[in-house]
């Protein structure tokens, strides 16, 4: 009997050791920030697969023109963080991701494949986003001159706030190499609005944290689109949360990762260090694919 007890005890403070252990972050302290931003991200463990997924509608605005609903869209993130740690910067995180968003038809939620163009009238195929990678650089709780990081996280009653806006603009590898000079630089912003419960990713006991996020883009038209320069930009306004699996985002995406995309089940490798793409490097990828399928077809001896 009483090395059972003993047995008893012993495993009760097992499992009771990572509760004592358990602390409350402060989001005003650097390094807390850092590991709340890795808590809502992916999770308090280095390398396991975090999935937010997303729902959309994406509008057009054109000067003198009422805005139109072009589409809905359903889209999904799967991505990893691994420790980085810096003698001088402190312990952060770096993260790996993939990107994939399917444009649907706003009647019958059908991915659409091809579009008729409102404003030209010419139909053209539809390229999805799918981007791969789309990495993070490393975050640490101090930047290399010493620069405390400082998210702007504010506690909202039982919410923690956490907003992010990054604007965009560099050079847009589909225009010519005088974009300084004429203009046709890549010009748009991304802001996400993450919203987690307070008591959840603050509380280090929980292994990670389940925020909604509030996800709007304002960007140039889509280079699929053939808008011939018209005047006009692209508004994306999305809604979504952190899943579990794959098997809990929505059929149509579940079904287009199967078929299509089926890379985008998995984050990247943790020590991923390709170049990030964009819809545009992956457009001119695109293109160039079909171009040179269409030359083969048009010459299938040549590459002899």
């Amino acid at each position: 009997m009483k090395k059972i007890v003993l047995a008893g005890t012993a495993m009760l403070c097992t499992f009771a050791a990572p509760l004592a252990q358990a602390r409350t972050l402060d989001p005003a302290k650097p390094e807390d920030a850092v590991e709340i931003a890795k808590r809502a991200q992916c999770g308090a463990a280095d390398g396991k697969p975090a999935i937010y997924r997303w729902s959309a509608k994406v509008y057009s605005r054109v000067n003198g023109e009422p805005d139109r609903l072009l589409f809905t869209g359903e889209g999904m993130n799967v991505r990893q963080c691994t420790t980085v740690t810096d003698a001088k910067r402190g312990k952060g995180y770096r993260q790996v991701s993939r990107e994939l968003m399917v444009f649907t038809d706003a009647k019958t939620g059908e991915i659409v494949r091809n579009w008729t163009n409102p404003w030209t009238g010419e139909t053209v195929e539809v390229m999805q986003i799918a981007n791969d990678p789309v990495n993070v650089p490393t975050i640490f709780p101090y930047s290399a001159d010493g620069k405390p990081f400082n998210p702007g996280y504010s506690r909202m009653g039982q919410w923690l706030a956490m907003p992010m806006e990054i604007p965009l603009f560099y050079h847009n590898v589909l225009a010519g190499d005088y974009q300084d000079y004429v203009g046709g630089k890549y010009h748009a912003m991304e802001i996400f609005d993450f919203m987690a419960r307070a008591d959840e990713i603050l509380d280090t006991k929980y292994p990670t944290a389940y925020p909604s996020i509030s996800w709007v883009r304002v960007s140039d038209w889509m280079p699929w689109m053939k808008m011939r320069g018209r005047d006009g930009i692209m508004i994306f306004n999305a809604v979504g949360t952190k899943v579990d699996r794959i098997a809990d985002l929505p059929k149509v995406l579940q079904d287009e990762i199967a078929t299509s995309y089926p890379d985008y089940a998995t984050p990247p490798p943790a020590d991923d260090t390709r170049p990030n793409e964009t819809t545009w490097t992956v457009f001119k990828k695109w293109v160039e694919g079909r171009k040179a399928a269409a030359g083969a077809e048009l010459n299938p001896h040549k590459a002899h």
